[in-house]
């Protein structure tokens, strides 16, 4: 017997997959390329604002140049990725909900967008920066992706490549600038960032952990690591971040002349308060993505400004 009309017409059919629109697929390509990660490549002011030359128009501009060739390297990063891992995303539970997976971009246009992408930011670096700002910006691009097909599934190697990630955007505004890089300058950022990552992994472990006793969960990579040995790295990391900020600083500190203060010496303290503060969050199993603690956390961030603050009155020399 045939079935009513209104029964027919109540039937939900099957989902359907969004069409990308005039306005969906820009912005749908604009979400894959993650806009707030953005902030982590503001890294490239690192080394110009150490050195003190962000004086001149050049230098501002050079510096602009780089953050957004950084950014346009880091996007189609994030477009292949999400390309790559289209499948596997569509089966979570929340990665579903990205561009790619959802349908809204396809994964063909992410792959070309992204792979533009990866080939105009160093060729530009080329015509627009130093030829060691475009191989910078070339082997960024190049471990990044090495990182997405297969080496963010080795042990210890994926910590250092994420850590990598951080050093390259510290230092290529100086390759820009052709400003010379210090030894101290290199291991203070590099280690704090292996800071920031490994607290990241060991909350990730925590709170996978806890929630369903399956640290790989959502990260397959943390079944490989303990606990135990990721808040070892983190504070290691920590420890030598400070050591090396504190050796800069009595080196490079000296005396103050002409009534001024120490302002190198000085910053030590609230250096050390912000790792300190930092890594209360680490402890906690609660240190997501450094921006999100940082921005966050009001304690942190006035922390921040101080330091901010006296480090800028060293470099002016004031």
């Amino acid at each position: 017997m045939p079935e009513p009309v209104s029964t027919l017409l109540e039937r939900p059919g099957p989902p359907r997959t969004p069409r990308p629109g005039a306005v969906g697929l820009p912005l749908g390509l604009l979400k894959t390329a993650r806009p707030r990660q953005w902030v982590k490549n503001v890294l490239v002011v690192a080394a110009p604002a150490a050195a003190g030359e962000l004086f001149s128009r050049h230098a501002v501009t050079q510096v602009a140049v780089v953050f957004v060739l950084f950014t346009a390297a880091a996007s189609a990063v994030y477009l292949i990725n999400d390309a790559r891992d289209a499948d596997a995303d569509r089966a979570h539970p929340t990665k579903c909900r990205r561009p790619v997976a959802s349908g809204q971009v396809p994964v063909p246009v992410a792959y070309a967008v992204g792979g533009l992408l990866a080939v105009l930011a160093p060729t530009a670096a080329t015509v627009l920066c130093t030829p060691l700002t475009a191989a910078l910006l070339a082997a960024y691009v190049g471990m990044q992706l090495a990182y997405c097909i297969s080496l963010k599934h080795v042990l210890v190697v994926d910590l250092t490549i994420v850590t990598t990630g951080f050093l390259m955007r510290a230092m290529i505004g100086g390759l820009a600038l052709d400003i010379p890089l210090s030894r101290w300058f290199l291991i203070t950022t590099g280690f704090c960032a292996l800071f920031m990552v490994s607290a990241k992994r060991y909350s990730e472990a925590v709170q996978m952990a806890a929630s369903s006793g399956k640290p790989g969960a959502t990260r397959a990579l943390l079944t490989e690591y303990t606990t135990g040995y990721l808040r070892f790295v983190w504070q290691l990391a920590a420890g030598v971040a400070v050591l090396a900020y504190c050796l800069w600083a009595m080196e490079e500190g000296g005396t103050a002349d002409n009534g001024s203060l120490p302002w190198r010496q000085l910053s030590m303290a609230a250096f050390i308060l912000a790792i300190l503060r930092y890594a209360v969050f680490a402890d906690r199993g609660t240190a997501g993505e450094p921006e999100d603690v940082v921005l966050r956390d009001r304690a942190l961030a006035v922390i921040g400004v101080v330091w901010l603050a006296m480090y800028g009155l060293a470099v002016a020399d004031w």
